[in-house]
């Protein structure tokens, strides 16, 4: 066929496949007609059962690729005692779902999971005593069979929760005193039940927000300005609007953009727009080059983060610096959103991480009722931390705005998603410490840092739009932000600890990337740890333990240590192995790993050759779901530790293409293995961030096994290596 059959026949996916769990994804329809969030104090708020047979799980998080829906499924279908085949979950809705803010800090299993087994408990609860009452038969005697209540002495006596209920809801409060199940009752609980979204993933089966499509669509694109904070001086205004399909070019302030019939048409005049666009421009500084002396000399906050004992004020025994570069999240598919305004709402699909914030926000931005905004979760190809999401949410909204009745499709090019989306902060930690009689008797750190966490919670001056768009809105960052002392503090039983954080205002724009300040502060703090032991003529392993009191802590680093045969490792001239540990958030995932490095002296190279991980992430939900966080979280940081770096000048950023922002590619990526101790007594704990600071530290620590040269300023390439 010809390309204009192809698009005809083939150009749009029509919603005729159940891409979402929504019961219709129409556009500007308010499911349910909520305008606020349901009280989260109500099992209903959280799951419905109706006289199908079938269950409704309600989750304000986001489904980001960790497994989350799967994982809520086992444990609302363990503590209901039903088969998870009778559930259905729907996520992220504000005309659905509760409002819980953000899906961020590896806490989605920690809040939306307990909430969500406390409802199915409570649940399971009134309806036994309701079956008690109908089978007049004592609560106790009673037994459950993927809904079917029985009595014990007389099996065939029974009645489901869908008779019990005939198309009611569960009313009622969720008091947290319901029994939970016994965790050697699980059925269900850390088996690793299989995901059913990696098949339409794998098959390039419509799935992501990138897919989605409707009949009466218009595509957009942004043009972008050639830099942070440039002004718009003119536009060809004329010749644009004579381009093929263009229906629409849209200023407002410093925004630009512009709404076509066909996407390959608002391609070509968003081109045309940034070849003929006048800017003028404002350039970046410090560059790289003195980023880091920067830092050290700046003038902002200090927060003291934790002092005890005392400091000895004298030179300390030994010091180091770190530093970490700019990083990127390069989401694989760059972000997409849509909106549609119509009759004064606007619904708003995106893939948002909160899409209750994200709706605070465009309501400041549009300045809207928030009860006037729908904003939907759907998955997005490539979506942590705060990346382009709620920015290109926010574009398509204003788009939308300008041009009512029409669902606006926009989606940003490699470009827009390299150079404008927050990157994670560049960061310098300064260690001092001392050691008597083979332990840390003092230990300091200063470390600086950007903003780690600006995301939209209800201000519009944190999406991108709303510094261009008039009135311009600048984002006040507040001093130090609580990001990036994380895991600033170690675990590590030492008398004489002062920890500073130092804010810092640096030239990128910056937030929430995948474990924040805690991949850059574990990876001083444990390469630090291995200097320490050095110093101290001591195994760096044996010298951990020593300074450790949880025995959790300690169990970790036992297991790994006994899976890679640390005490009989055998360091030679091509082979090295390091080990780092931590304890995300020091509440949550225990983590060890260790890293093998592979050497090349007469080429000058080197290869991460095996990452291998223990992690007791407290009682395990989904065992496969776990093993996959955590092996994906080592090899990400892999990427950032060995290849990642924002490079910029004075005249702008130039990590615009996969060409110039280099990451791990299949051919470096080692082999991995994760061993999870598992704690079905104990609190699930968050596993989604655990291993980024820790395998960093442990690269770093391989290779100075094997090399004899200490880096310590990422990324480590073999260029810094002393061959």
């Amino acid at each position: 066929m010809n390309r204009k059959e192809f698009l005809t026949k083939t150009g749009y996916l029509v919603m005729g496949f159940h891409l979402f769990p929504f019961s219709s994804c129409s556009p500007g329809r308010e499911a349910n007609g909520l305008s606020s969030p349901p009280d989260s104090n109500n099992i209903d708020a959280w799951l419905k059962l109706n006289d199908q047979g079938k269950v409704t799980l309600l989750t304000g998080k986001m489904e980001l690729g960790q497994g989350i829906r799967v994982a809520l499924k086992q444990i609302a279908a363990e503590e209901l005692d039903v088969d998870i085949h009778r559930i259905n979950i729907i996520i992220a809705d504000t005309g659905q779902t509760p409002d819980e803010r953000y899906t961020a800090g590896s806490a989605s299993i920690e809040s939306s999971g307990m909430s969500i087994r406390q409802a199915a408990a409570e649940a399971r609860h009134r309806l036994v005593n309701m079956a008690a009452e109908r089978l007049q038969t004592p609560f106790d005697s009673l037994i459950i069979s993927d809904g079917l209540i029985r009595t014990r002495s007389k099996p065939e006596k029974s009645i489901s929760y869908w008779e019990l209920l005939q198309g009611k809801a569960i009313e009622g409060e969720v008091k947290g005193d319901a029994p939970t199940k016994n965790p050697k009752d699980y059925r269900l609980i850390g088996k690793a039940i299989p995901r059913d979204d990696i098949h339409r993933m794998v098959e390039g089966a419509p799935y992501y927000i990138q897919d989605l499509r409707f009949p009466d669509m218009l595509h957009a694109r942004v043009v972008r300005p050639p830099g942070y904070q440039a002004q718009l001086l003119s536009i060809p205004e004329k010749e644009v609007k004579k381009m093929a399909g263009v229906k629409a070019l849209i200023r407002n302030g410093d925004f630009l953009a512009v709404v076509a019939q066909e996407e390959y048409q608002a391609i070509r005049a968003q081109t045309y727009l940034r070849s003929a666009t006048q800017w003028k421009k404002q350039a970046l500084s410090p560059p790289p080059a003195t980023l880091f002396d920067e830092m050290s000399n700046y003038n902002g906050e200090v927060k003291l983060v934790e002092e005890k004992g005392q400091i000895n004020q004298q030179r300390s025994a030994i010091e180091a610096t770190y530093t970490r570069p700019y990083h990127m999240h390069g989401s694989i598919g760059p972000s997409c959103a849509l909106a549609k305004w119509s009759e004064n709402k606007l619904t708003v699909w995106t893939h948002s991480q909160g899409v209750y914030p994200l709706r605070k926000s465009l309501s400041d931005l549009l300045n809207l009722p928030e009860e006037s905004i729908h904003v939907m979760g759907v998955p997005g190809s490539g979506c942590y931390g705060h990346n382009g999401a709620d920015d290109v949410a926010a574009d398509v909204a204003l788009i939308a705005q300008a041009l009512p009745g029409k669902t606006i499709r926009l989606q940003w090019m490699r470009e827009d998603e390299h150079l404008w989306e927050p990157y994670g902060s560049a960061m310098r930690i300064q260690l001092r410490a001392d050691i008597q009689d083979g332990k840390i008797s003092y230990l300091e750190s200063d470390l600086w840092s950007d903003t780690h966490s600006v995301r939209p919670g209800g201000q519009a001056s944190h999406l991108l739009a709303a510094q261009y768009v008039e009135p311009k809105r600048s984002i006040d960052k507040k001093g130090v932000s609580g990001g990036a002392y994380r895991n600033a503090v170690p675990i590590y039983a030492i008398n004489n600890l002062k920890i500073n954080a130092h804010a810092y205002e640096g030239p990128l724009r910056t937030s929430a990337l995948r474990s924040l300040g805690a991949y850059a502060n574990v990876f001083a703090l444990e390469s630090f740890i291995d200097e320490l032991a050095l110093a101290s003529k001591e195994d760096p392993a044996s010298f951990r333990l020593k300074h450790l009191t949880d025995t959790r802590a300690i169990a970790v680093i036992e297991a790994l240590c006994d899976k890679v045969n640390w005490n009989k490792r055998h360091q030679t001239r091509d082979t090295g192995l390091g080990l780092a540990f931590a304890q995300y958030k020091n509440h949550a995932s225990y983590f060890a790993v260790a890293a093998e490095i592979k050497v090349d002296r007469p080429n000058k190279r080197f290869k991460l050759s095996k990452l291998t991980g223990v992690i007791d992430a407290g009682q395990t939900i989904n065992a496969d779901g776990l093993k996959n966080q955590t092996e994906g979280g080592m090899i990400q940081s892999a990427s950032w530790t060995l290849f990642e770096a924002v490079d910029y000048s004075a005249d702008g950023i130039r990590s615009s293409s996969w060409e110039n922002y280099p990451i791990m590619r299949f051919s470096d990526v080692p082999e991995t293995e994760v061993i999870i101790i598992d704690r079905p007594e104990k609190e699930p704990l968050g596993g989604g961030e655990a291993a980024q600071g820790p395998t960093a530290a442990a690269i770093a620590n391989a290779l100075y096994a094997a090399t004899g040269t200490r880096i310590r300023n990422l990324p480590l390439s073999a260029d810094k290596v002393q061959w």
